[in-house]
């Protein structure tokens, strides 16, 4: 993440949490950014210098202005405009680390074999809370080469239950193993 994603992200949640919008920006920044993954090409299409800047921010406002809070539209205008839209990414990220920490909420990344139940996400989210006195955001990834069981990474810490740790330890201790 960049300085400059730093500063932008930071003044936009400064700014939506000023006027009590966070939640709502937080959730529209999200659906922007899955917007921009979904359509590179228009990304791009924002982002080519052949086009005038005036068409560019006619774009953004048709594509958001009657769907996104004004303050997120305008923040994406200003980006436009000064050809830092490729930093949105970042000031998301920025924006959103800013309202976990002052939300007392953790990100989780649980990694599994398969993917999780919704009742099974539940209990999970229930004892992390319980264990670190935060609200957890739980992202979830499945990844069959863990086998069975979890790994959690939250607040830099990664608790590893998985069978082929397990399973990577004891192959460790026995070629230690001297007959």
């Amino acid at each position: 993440m960049t300085q400059r994603a730093v500063i932008y992200g930071g003044s936009l949640y400064e700014l939506a949490v000023e006027e009590n919008r966070a939640a709502q920006i937080l959730e529209e920044l999200t659906e922007v950014f899955k917007l921009f993954r979904e359509n590179p090409d228009y990304l791009t299409l924002l982002l080519e210098p052949s086009i005038k800047k005036d068409k560019r921010l006619e774009l953004i406002e048709e594509a958001f202005g009657s769907s996104c809070d004004r303050y997120l539209v305008n923040f994406l205008k200003l980006l436009c405009e000064r050809g830092l839209l490729r930093e949105f990414e970042g000031c998301r990220e920025t924006f959103i680390k800013r309202y976990n920490r002052d939300n007392n909420i953790s990100e989780a990344l649980v990694t599994s074999a398969v993917a999780l139940t919704e009742q099974q996400l539940a209990a999970l989210r229930e004892k992390l809370e319980k264990n670190t006195g935060r609200k957890i955001d739980i992202k979830t990834k499945v990844d069959a080469s863990v086998l069975a069981g979890l790994k959690v990474e939250i607040d830099g810490k990664q608790y590893d239950g998985t069978v082929s740790t397990r399973l990577e330890s004891i192959h460790r201790k026995l070629s230690e193993t001297i007959i």
